[in-house]
C-alpha cells in the first residue's frame, strides 16, 4: 500500500518538472519569476491541502516552528532553482537536484535515525547514482554552480525535515496540517518578498499561472503523499526510490516532448529499475 503511496508522489514530481519547464518558457528564469512561482504554487498548493483536511486545521508549537523552517528551505531551493535554469543546463540542475534529494536523506536514516544498511540499499543507492550520473550532457550554459549546490543542500535538507518531523515525540499535530501550514507560509514569505521587488517582471497570462497552480498541487500533494509514506518505510528507503522514480517517469514524458529519450536514457531508466528492485526484493 505505502508502495503505491510512495509510486503516487514520484508521478507527481516527474509530472511538476514539466509545469516548471513551461513555466520557465514563457517566463525565464528571473528572480521575480522565481518567487512568483513559489508564490502562486504555495498558495494553489495550501488552498488543495486545505481542502484535503476537510477545510479544519490543527497546530501547535512544535508543528509551527517546524513549518516554518521547512517553509524557508523549499523558498530558497526553487529560488536557487530557478536561478540555476538560467545559467546551466537542465541535465546539471536535475543531477545536483536529485542526489541532494536522495544522498541527504539516506545519510541521515543511516547515521543518525540507526536505520539498516542492506545490499539493497547499497545496490539501488550505487545504481541510481549512476543513473543520475548518465542524464548529464554537455551544453552551451556555463556556471550557476552556486546555486547547484544551493539546490543539492536545500533539496536534501527537504527531506531531512521530513523525517524529523515524522519521528518527533514533541506535541505536534498531522501531517496533512504540517503540509498545510508548510505551503501556507512559503506562500506568505514569497508575497512578502514580492511586495519589495520591481513590478517588471513576470507575465501572469492564463498559459503561465495555470502552470504555476499545476506545480503547487503536484509539489504540495507530492509532499505529503511523502510524509504519509514515511510513516512506514525508511527514509534510505524512500528518496533512493523516489529519485530512482522520478527518472523513469521523467524519461517516459520525454516521448512527449521534442527531446525523445536516448541511449544514456535508456541507460538511465534501466538502471533506476535495478536500483529499485533491489529495494523491494534484496
Amino acid at each position: 500500500m505505502y508502495y503505491g503511496i510512495l509510486s503516487a508522489a514520484v508521478l507527481m514530481f516527474g509530472l511538476q518538472f514539466f509545469c516548471n519547464d513551461k513555466y520557465q518558457e514563457i517566463n525565464g528564469s528571473t528572480r521575480r519569476s522565481a518567487v512568483s512561482l513559489i508564490f502562486v504554487s504555495s498558495l494553489v498548493g495550501a488552498l488543495v491541502l486545505f481542502a484535503l483536511s476537510g477545510f479544519t486545521v490543527q497546530i501547535t508549537a512544535y508543528t509551527l516552528l517546524m513549518a516554518a523552517v521547512t517553509a524557508v528551505d523549499f523558498v530558497v531551493m526553487i529560488y536557487c532553482s530557478t536561478m540555476a535554469l538560467g545559467k546551466t543546463s537542465l541535465s546539471v540542475y536535475s543531477m545536483f537536484s536529485q542526489l541532494g534529494g536522495m544522498i541527504l536523506p539516506f545519510i541521515a536514516g543511516i547515521m543518525v535515525y540507526g536505520e539498516p544498511m542492506t545490499y539493497g540499499k547499497a545496490i539501488c543507492i550505487a545504481a541510481v547514482f549512476v543513473a543520475v550520473l548518465l542524464t548529464v550532457q554537455g551544453g552551451d550554459k556555463k556556471g550557476g554552480l552556486m546555486y547547484c549546490f544551493g539546490i543539492f543542500i536545500f533539496n536534501g535538507v527537504l527531506g531531512i525535515l521530513s523525517k524529523m518531523y515524522e519521528e518527533s515525540e514533541y506535541a505536534k499535530a498531522s501531517v496533512l496540517d504540517y503540509s498545510v501550514w508548510t505551503a501556507l507560509i512559503a506562500a506568505v514569505l514569497a508575497g512578502a518578498v514580492l511586495l519589495f521587488m520591481k513590478k517588471d517582471g513576470p507575465t501572469f497570462n492564463l498559459k503561465a499561472t495555470l502552470y504555476m497552480g499545476g506545480y503547487g498541487v503536484l509539489n504540495k500533494v507530492g509532499n505529503y503523499l511523502l510524509l504519509v509514506s514515511l510513516a512506514h518505510l525508511h527514509a534510505s528507503v524512500q528518496y533512493p526510490m523516489v529519485t530512482g522514480g522520478v527518472i523513469v517517469v521523467s524519461t517516459l514524458l520525454s516521448y512527449f516532448t521534442s527531446k525523445k529519450p536516448g541511449l544514456r536514457e535508456y541507460a538511465s531508466l534501466i538502471l533506476s529499475l535495478i536500483g529499485i528492485a533491489a529495494l523491494v526484493l534484496v
